[in-house]
């Protein structure tokens, strides 16, 4: 039976000074094993919503706090930030914001050493990251030789080195160019299935994560205004509204609904959309 990692009940957050919620009213449940692809644009509350999940809501980021954020079974705002760091992986926007060391191999046992891990399993750990990540033969590098998607590896090494049961990443791709950003989604895709790490993701390009998501949600103003499958969400909710952009591969299915072709469900790649205009056609 799935179990539901996130439980989100009632949950609003207004930040210390701001008279606005940044999260209002959310109620919310993830189950292990899914890929959850948060979309809405600047200001709606995704990045709000990921640090409620690890603890910087309410442990660092002060506020009024309404409702209960449940991870693992923990209560969030009961639970110290360094039990949640085992339990929730935090890859930033930035991978310069999280690799601060000398070289790679030490920027992936940072949170081992942190925590006080006994050195033998620190060195396991850290073989065994580098080597999920294809990182060993930049061990001993120094992180500003690196280039952007080798710093978004070595980010992510060092959030599943502590092997947590939920990967969160908050816009991975943002300072990437669309080759790199789609070997980093092709990796979180690779660890969903391999670990079965439970994912989720804040990305705005939704024609990069839209056919690896279990689940897309969009949030405007602080609420959810859609909660399903991405090609669900994609059909149903006009997400120009809420200042985002389609994937083009679903506006150009749109524009062939007007001619009287339909494809449903609205497909979500290009090899998909071939196979599925191929039936239509016959």
């Amino acid at each position: 039976m799935t179990r539901k990692i996130v439980v989100i009940r009632n949950y609003s957050f207004t930040y210390e000074g701001s008279r606005k919620p940044a999260i209002r009213d959310v109620n919310l449940e993830i189950e292990e094993g899914e890929i959850v692809v948060i979309a809405g644009a600047s200001g709606s509350g995704k990045s709000t919503l990921l640090r409620s999940l690890n603890g910087l809501i309410p442990h660092v980021y002060k506020g009024k706090y309404r409702g209960e954020v449940w991870v693992d079974g923990m209560l969030v705002k009961e639970t110290p930030t360094y039990i949640l760091a085992t339990k929730v992986g935090f890859v930033f926007q930035n991978p310069e914001n999280q690799i601060f060391m000398f070289t790679v191999e030490r920027d992936v046992a940072f949170g081992l050493e942190n925590l006080g891990f006994p050195r033998d399993e620190m060195i396991k750990r850290v073989e065994w990251a580098l080597d999920l990540l294809g990182l060993k033969k930049l061990r001993k590098r120094a992180p500003h030789e690196l280039s952007d998607g080798q710093k978004q590896r070595v980010a992510i090494a060092g959030a599943i080195v502590l092997k947590p049961k939920l990967l969160v990443l908050d816009e991975p791709t943002s300072l990437l160019d669309p080759e790199t950003a789609y070997d980093v989604v092709g990796l979180v895709k690779e660890l969903n299935e391999s670990l079965g790490l439970t994912v989720i993701l804040v990305e705005h390009r939704l024609e990069l994560v839209s056919s690896i998501a279990t689940r897309l949600i969009v949030i405007n103003e602080g609420r959810i205004v859609g909660n399903d499958k991405p090609e669900r969400v994609l059909s149903d909710v006009n997400l120009r509204k809420v200042g985002l952009s389609p994937p083009p591969i679903v506006d150009l299915q749109v524009e062939l609904r007007k001619r009287g072709i339909t494809i449903d469900p609205i497909a979500l790649d290009i090899d998909e959309f071939l196979r599925e205009l191929d039936k239509v056609g016959k």
